[in-house]
């Protein structure tokens, strides 16, 4: 695969493994800590799409044909892009814990920070059901 990548770029393209990692399980944990904010986010996302798009239209008809299709699709991608402030803190907390306790911890702790933000989230979805 990375051959791949170098035939494409003219410049080569380093990634780092670990700091993917890192970034990853910390965007998961704050994600699973933060679920009712990521929903926000989704719901504020899939609203600014269904806006954005209803402007694309000129007939009232073709639009309400459409409708059902469109929100889904629009709640799909409002779910994917959801996940990107997620991603752009946890790439800060990963910088700030390779930063303070050096390179071996990132994926230690942000392994830990998910567990916990798991655990967290079990707990709060348990206490709205009981």
């Amino acid at each position: 695969m990375f051959s791949l990548l170098s035939d494409l770029f003219p410049f080569r393209l380093s990634i780092d493994t670990t700091t993917v990692a890192g970034t990853t399980l910390w965007s998961l944990a704050l994600y699973l800590g933060f679920f009712p904010v990521g929903e926000w986010v989704a719901d504020r996302l899939m609203q600014w799409f269904n806006f954005a798009e209803r402007s694309l239209y000129t007939s009232e008809k073709e639009f309400d044909r459409t409708r059902r299709g469109r929100e889904a699709q629009n709640a799909f991608y409002a779910s994917l892009f959801s996940i990107v402030p997620f991603l752009l803190v946890g790439g800060l907390f990963e910088y700030g814990v390779e930063i303070g306790l050096g390179r071996s911890w990132a994926v230690s702790i942000g392994t830990i920070a998910c567990i916990s933000g798991g655990v967290y989230e079990l707990g709060r979805r348990d206490g709205m059901m009981g």
